[in-house]
């Protein structure tokens, strides 16, 4: 574990991290996270019966549009080209969820956990957008990263099961 915040200078005060003498690499990180629901609400979605569209579908894209924005939503983040950013959502009918699970790459200075986080977080909220007319009760939960590849810190695995 690191022994310091990387984003406080000496004096306490927040700053962006010099990341130029870093070496470019490939970089990869996953994250997932679910959200629950009422099981008339996923039925809704399973059956394309929503007036809005297709809810899984939707979110896709958002969750991709999320990866590619976080530098413009997390106030310290590096702007990074992505090079692949993958969203997979599974609906779990025994939980009466879906869940989300998002991996994002690309050969950079630094890495892309902070994507892969932002993409599963954006995905379920359009999730909930979607579905609060007819569920507000919808729970987000479980947000976190499964796994990152690249850089000086190498690669790193959730250790715990889901």
């Amino acid at each position: 574990m690191a022994s310091e915040l990387t984003h406080f200078n000496p004096a306490g005060e927040a700053y962006m991290v010099d990341v130029g003498a870093k070496q470019i690499t490939r970089r990869i990180a996953s994250a997932e996270g679910t959200i629950q629901m009422q099981p008339e609400t996923l039925q809704r979605i399973l059956a394309g019966e929503h007036r809005k569209g297709d809810v899984l579908g939707i979110a896709r894209i958002a969750g991709i549009m999320g990866a590619k924005k976080t530098a413009d939503l997390i106030p310290l983040c590096h702007p990074l080209a992505l090079t692949r950013i993958e969203i997979e959502l599974t609906p779990l009918a025994e939980e009466n969820s879906v869940r989300c699970q998002a991996v994002v790459e690309t050969h950079d200075r630094t890495g892309v956990e902070m994507e892969a986080l932002t993409a599963v977080q954006i995905a379920l909220l359009t999730i909930y957008d979607m579905c609060k007319a007819v569920d507000r009760g919808m729970t987000i939960d479980k947000v976190r990263l499964l796994e990152k590849t690249g850089g000086k810190s190498g690669h790193w695995r959730r250790e715990t099961p889901p």
